[in-house]
């Protein structure tokens, strides 16, 4: 099982270090963290100098705690590593979203476990529905929970192209190091 030390390192080589593309409206980004996160969490100075334990004391807490995926990682680890790594880089929100989406069309229309509400929180319901997938598919629940996380991922980054034509700078990057 992965934890998350090993996730954020896994994470800071996929954003690297200070970055100012034109292209992103987020601006100025240090170890991926915007400069928005880093002013929400009190860092004032240039960008460049964003220390990197702030960078991950972010991660810790508004992507892997707050959202509640330490709590997925106890059922599903790569499951939540997924989540974690999508929350990152579209929002919390939107990876809860796609998981809640994912356990509600794969419950057999409501036999293996009811319908959730797509809240875009992880509370007992989704909890329970994971662990009532694992139970009913075993492994390959998890599996096939990963590959619908990952094509809702996928499309996610096609129509953001495709609605902006300045994201094509990062379709390829986001495909290639976040889907594939």
């Amino acid at each position: 099982m992965a934890t998350i030390e090993t996730l954020l390192d896994d994470l800071l080589v996929k954003e690297g270090g200070y970055v100012d593309h034109l292209d992103d409206r987020g601006g100025a980004t240090n170890f991926g963290i915007t400069v928005a996160v880093a002013r929400a969490h009190g860092w004032n100075g240039p960008m460049r100098d964003l220390p990197r334990d702030l960078a991950l004391t972010i991660y810790r807490r508004r992507y892997w705690s707050a959202p509640r995926f330490d709590r997925v990682a106890a059922l599903a680890p790569n499951v939540a590593a997924e989540l974690f790594d999508t929350g990152v880089n579209m929002g919390p929100a939107v990876a809860i979203g796609f998981l809640q989406r994912s356990l509600n069309a794969l419950n057999r229309q409501g036999r293996d476990w009811p319908d959730i509400a797509l809240d875009r929180v992880i509370g007992p319901a989704t909890l329970g529905a994971v662990a009532r997938l694992l139970a009913v598919r075993g492994d390959r629940g998890e599996t096939v929970l990963l590959t619908a996380l990952n094509a809702l991922q996928g499309a996610r980054y096609i129509e953001l192209a495709e609605g902006r034509a300045a994201n094509e700078s990062f379709l390829f990057g986001w495909l290639a190091a976040r889907v594939a």
